[in-house]
């Protein structure tokens, strides 16, 4: 997926639109209580998660992550002991990949295409993919990204996953994805899975009431949008379980 494949060209187009629309100032804006909920939760399941395949804490650890955008992710994974000098990512939007630089100057951090990963094979303990392969609709594209990442990522390393289990009507744009299409992406991987994240457009809309109405929506599990999971890369193939 060069940045004159189709494929990336409409990836970048939706991108500059909603930077044109202003998404990181309204919805997604990180002053909203529901934003600062859903980030929260996020944050607690994966520290859970990573402590669970004895990856914590990260200081030991090569870290990648596959779109990258302004360094949001991987400035929270400093919290979990990362150091920055051992991080690295790549994303299409030069934009957003220039100011990730800013606040992790001493990451390395590339614009690139995730079909054609810029690094030798077994680099990485962890390779992160969060809300990545929602936005690929090309399903070929879909394939070359995850073979790409099965061969940066160390034996016994770990891919994280967060993404959206369902189709937005509002958003022709993005595609929900289900384990059952992770899981043949990644033949082989142990994986342990969990659902979560409150409904956005509703978590947006609590307000003054976030803290203690999210809690409460969050344990219903039919509220619960998307799909975190640690994919083991085995030296030999492995079975699949759930949590």
């Amino acid at each position: 997926m060069s940045t004159q494949d189709p494929e990336a060209q409409r990836i970048q187009r939706v991108y500059r639109g909603y930077a044109a629309g202003g998404f990181g100032r309204s919805k997604w804006s990180p002053n909203n209580p529901g934003n600062q909920a859903m980030q929260s939760e996020r944050q607690r399941v994966l520290a859970n998660m990573l402590d669970r395949i004895g990856f914590l804490p990260l200081s030991d650890k090569r870290v990648l992550e596959v779109g990258c955008g302004s360094g949001g992710i991987l400035r929270e994974l400093l919290l979990l002991g990362a150091k920055p000098s051992r991080l690295s990512g790549i994303d299409l939007n030069t934009d957003r990949v220039e100011t990730a630089r800013i606040v992790l100057p001493e990451a390395d951090l590339r614009v690139a295409d995730a079909r054609s990963l810029p690094f030798e094979a077994e680099r990485f303990d962890l390779v992160m993919v969060f809300t990545v392969f929602s936005s690929i609709l090309d399903a070929e594209a879909a394939r070359q990204v995850a073979t790409e990442i099965r061969r940066v990522l160390k034996s016994g390393g770990a891919v994280i996953w967060y993404d959206f289990q369902y189709n937005n009507p509002r958003n022709p744009n993005v595609r929900g994805i289900k384990q059952l299409q992770v899981d043949k992406w990644f033949p082989g991987f142990r994986s342990y899975w969990k659902t979560l994240t409150v409904l956005p457009p509703l978590a947006r809309r609590l307000g003054s009431v976030t803290a203690f109405v999210y809690p409460i929506l969050a344990a219903i599990p039919l509220v619960r949008t998307h799909l975190m999971g640690v994919m083991l890369k085995p030296s030999t193939a492995g079975a699949s379980q759930n949590e």
